[in-house]
């Protein structure tokens, strides 16, 4: 039995919108995807794989059995909020699977996914009521690993409050991943369940600005920082101060902004324009994505490392997370990939960007195909026009925060804060390890606050 490989809607129907782009699948095609899973004596996908130890052949059984209750209790024994890794994880659990050693690995995220639809279906999804303990915990931050941070907390009996600055919580969640990917409606469902088991949201608030951290430290037995990693990596070369130019998170907030209602229309539209994005990560393809459904002209994606194999790389053997060519969604839907490229500076007219030039660099490789350094090519400068250009490079730390100095706190030498400064403080996820996938950050803070067990 073959893995699916058409798991998306139609390219010509996915772009006239914002819905989720992966298809519905009927439970018996998951059900004989489920069926490949072996009996591991050794399951990599639950060790090596899963951040979140996610028990993977006990779940992929129950599916295959049709025992998707059962399942259920499976996964939510490991998994607080399983529809959101679903849907945004790049499946480490598969990357590890041993069917993926000589062919292709079980489909563990569709499995995922339709065991934790089904039970929201069925009303299996219901609070989770505990004693309380008597103490209180302030949770700054409402994105995955401050969600995660405040449920582990509630489940443990504390009386957990969630400090969000933006209107709704959800941070990258809601404001960074496009719709497509992960539709707000699952936010706001998994939201509910929270309210109803006593987490109390203070939105709107930015700790440190409208309330001192300092003040929450001494009204709350404890206190939890997981405010991300807001500070994204600029590109200082010349001509960086012509309009046009856009951090990715802007660029995306406001077309989740108007999604979700919030503004009447995006203050940066792609309409029209040739749009560039320089870097090649998730956030850029997420770029590559929104351009296309806001009806770019053209759009043109940019790395700097170079080319990945099409196949796993031996520099990173199995069960490592593979280092090879990954094609998105959003790249199928048009878009012109290229790689070995510095950007030199940014050209102009009437200050508004017209384009970036860039040159070619060649990389020295180790014997294993692991880039380790390059060294540009002489006589490859070149312009790539551009109307729009959007840097999606990644992310350099918390930046500069009132939250340090109000809670005597002094950040690490990558701009990120301590992981257990005091015993009543503790930072979880992104701002403590630095930008990473969403799975990684919510088991920072599964790991971190289980205090109990």
């Amino acid at each position: 039995m073959e893995r699916i490989g058409d798991i998306y809607r139609p390219v010509g129907e996915r772009i006239g919108d914002f819905q989720e782009v992966e298809r519905q699948f009927e439970p018996e095609e998951i059900a004989m995807q489920a069926r490949r899973c072996h009996a591991c004596g050794i399951p990599f996908c639950h060790g090596a794989g899963c951040p979140l130890g996610n028990v993977v052949p006990e779940f992929n059984a129950a599916v295959a059995a049709g025992r998707l209750e059962r399942a259920w209790r499976i996964l939510s024994e490991t998994s607080l909020f399983p529809e959101f890794t679903c849907r945004v994880c790049p499946a480490l659990c598969e990357n590890a699977c041993v069917c993926g050693i000589d062919g292709d690995p079980v489909m563990v995220r569709q499995c995922e996914k339709l065991i934790v639809e089904t039970a929201f279906a069925n009303g299996w999804v219901r609070p989770v009521t505990v004693p309380d303990n008597g103490k209180t915990a302030a949770v700054i931050g409402g994105g995955p690993s401050g969600l995660y941070a405040a449920e582990t907390l509630r489940r443990q009996g504390y009386g957990v409050t969630v400090f969000e600055s933006a209107r709704k919580p959800g941070g990258l969640l809601r404001r960074g991943i496009p719709d497509f990917k992960l539709s707000k409606r699952v936010i706001d469902r998994r939201l509910a369940v929270m309210e109803q088991e006593g987490i109390r949201f203070v939105c709107d608030t930015t700790v440190g600005r409208d309330v001192s951290a300092a003040y929450l430290r001494r009204q709350y037995d404890l206190t939890v920082i997981a405010v991300g990693t807001p500070a994204a990596r600029d590109l200082p070369i010349p001509g960086r101060e012509l309009a046009g130019i856009h951090f990715a998170l802007d660029f995306l907030r406001g077309q989740n902004g108007v999604n979700a209602g919030e503004i009447a229309e995006t203050p940066i539209s792609a309409a029209g324009k040739r749009v560039l994005v320089i870097g090649g990560g998730d956030t850029g393809s997420d770029c590559v994505g929104t351009a296309i459904r806001q009806h770019a002209a053209a759009v043109t994606q940019i790395e700097i490392m170079p080319r990945p194999p099409e196949q796993r790389s031996e520099s990173t053997p199995w069960p490592q997370w593979a280092y090879k060519l990954r094609t998105s969604s959003s790249h199928h839907e048009g878009c012109e990939r290229r790689w070995s490229l510095a950007s030199a500076r940014f050209l102009g007219d009437g200050g508004v960007v017209t384009g970036v030039e860039v040159n070619q660099v060649q990389w020295e490789l180790s014997p294993t195909g692991k880039p380790l350094k390059f060294a540009a090519v002489p006589g490859t400068t070149e312009v790539i026009p551009a109307d729009l250009v959007l840097l999606a490079m990644g992310f350099t730390g918390v930046g500069s925060s009132p939250l340090a100095e109000q809670l005597e706190l002094e950040l690490t030498a990558r701009n990120l804060f301590p992981a257990h400064p005091a015993p009543d403080i503790w930072a979880a996820g992104d701002c403590a390890n630095g930008a990473t996938l969403v799975v990684r950050a919510m088991a920072d803070a599964k790991v971190k606050l289980n205090f109990g067990k």
